[in-house]
């Protein structure tokens, strides 16, 4: 098969960007819908009958197909034998990570260990190992590139205890682009952990081989791999690790049987006993076709044309000067591309008193440009206290005194913004997209001094 041009790909399923003038540079936020895709999306679904899969009817049945063929097909792009792996459809990674977080056996005397680098859909699950005893144990980042310092994560995971732990981590930061050690998987699992990996902003730029890592579970949101559909994720999980789960509760389409008068009920089988109700029948199947459409491209040239995109943006940001020579741009997390990096970059642009331009001013300004960034925390407590370099006791005082409004945050924290910038490059990315944005932050911030953002301009993390 001939390689695909992904010049040429821009412009056929992604041709609305350029007709629109639009630069998109926030594929960690989300991924962009293929045309292609959604108009084969739509002949299917009027092409043919499908129905509510929990029947034997010819429409329940078609369901029931396409659905086992969205599984399997899965299972393939991640390389996970099906003996070893099922996969659990969700409608996304969060929902994935509350599935595991309320069905997983914390117990006093288990442990969590996090990485202080994790988004807070998987911050979350503390709630649930604090409600049921476990302690919970965070691994600190350390260095300019906010790596996370192993010797301590060493410790956490040799750490004296009396049950099975989870440690949960992601393989690529959201905030910073950092790509974690996928060899932390098998080490924390010779000490007795299992391993819940956050894959959700790694795999739409960087392969996943299930049969080289073997996480215990592994949750993605599907639109950021091939922005179409949203609102479907899935939980790729080891059936012994399945095993250990323990629902709360059942619902309509977990069950082979239930009595309302006697009370009891029998939960279903594997993956079906955790995916509650009815699945979204009709879109789950644009999984298949959406692998189908990243296989012919590859997710090696994928990462390729990602790694390259990224390089054109770190060094253009790095050449960013004031008329003075100083820089107009602080990187957070590692500056040159490499295994360690991913295409999601922080920063904050500098005024030319060194002081940091208020998020707020870029959003402002770069919406008027029709160029789409991310812009605050990203979700991402942990390393945004790591990249302001936030102390543990103005973190502990803000938590004490009533805070009204953001900037009351700010200011207990002693921060001159509330976030940062992050631009992000995906497959149908171009190097005009991130030449457009460079040119934007020269022509719009070289010898600006920063303005102070009003209360009502200002927005929370």
């Amino acid at each position: 098969m001939d390689a695909v041009d992904l010049g040429e790909l821009r412009a056929h399923d992604f041709g609305y960007l350029d007709a629109e003038g639009h630069t998109y540079l926030d594929y960690t936020g989300a991924g962009l819908a293929p045309t292609s895709l959604v108009r084969a999306s739509a002949e299917r679904i009027t092409g043919g009958v499908f129905g509510n899969p929990h029947s034997e009817s010819p429409a329940s049945r078609a369901s029931g197909d396409l659905l086992a063929g969205a599984r399997a097909a899965v299972l393939r792009h991640f390389s996970a034998d099906p003996a070893e792996y099922a996969v659990v459809f969700t409608a996304n990674a969060t929902a994935a990570l509350r599935l595991i977080g309320e069905s997983y056996p914390f117990a006093p005397g288990g442990r969590l260990v996090m990485l202080l680098d994790n988004h807070n859909s998987v911050n979350g699950l503390r709630e649930y190992a604090r409600a049921a005893g476990a302690k919970t144990e965070y691994v600190p980042v350390q260095g300019p590139e906010l790596a996370i310092d192993e010797d301590r994560l060493r410790a956490a995971l040799t750490a004296r205890r009396r049950r099975r732990g989870l440690l949960a981590y992601p393989a690529q930061s959201n905030f910073t682009g950092v790509r974690h050690s996928l060899d932390w998987i098998a080490t924390a699992q010779e000490h007795g952990y299992d391993v819940l990996l956050d894959a959700a902003a790694s795999v739409p730029t960087n392969p996943l081989d299930l049969s080289r890592h073997h996480p215990d579970f592994t949750v993605v949101s599907w639109y950021k791999v091939f922005g179409y559909p949203t609102g479907i994720g899935s939980l790729v999980v080891r059936r012994e690790a399945l095993a250990r789960l323990r629902r709360p509760w059942f619902s309509g389409g977990t069950i082979y049987a239930a009595s309302a008068q006697a009370q009891w009920h029998v939960l279903a089988d594997g993956e079906v006993a955790f995916e509650d109700g009815t699945v979204n029948f009709l879109s789950i199947p644009d999984i298949t076709a959406g692998l189908e459409w990243i296989d012919t491209i590859g997710m090696d040239r994928v990462h390729a044309h990602v790694t390259g995109l990224t390089a054109q943006l770190l060094a253009g940001v790095a050449e960013l000067r004031h008329s003075d020579g100083t820089p107009m741009a602080q990187v957070y997390g590692p500056t040159e591309t490499g295994p360690s990096r991913g295409g999601t970059v922080a920063l904050n642009l500098l005024g030319a008193d060194g002081r940091v331009i208020d998020e707020r001013v870029v959003s402002q300004d770069s919406a008027e440009h029709r160029i789409s960034l991310r812009f605050g925390c990203f979700c991402n407590p942990g390393a945004g206290e790591a990249a302001f370099a936030l102390p543990l006791r103005s973190l502990r005082s803000a938590a004490r005194k009533p805070l009204g409004s953001l900037e009351d945050y700010l200011t207990v924290l002693g921060l001159p913004s509330a976030g940062a910038v992050r631009a992000s490059v995906g497959v149908s990315s171009q190097p005009r997209d991130v030449d457009r944005f460079l040119d934007f932050v020269a022509a719009t911030y070289r010898d600006r001094v920063p303005t102070v953002v009003g209360l009502a301009d200002r927005a929370g993390c």
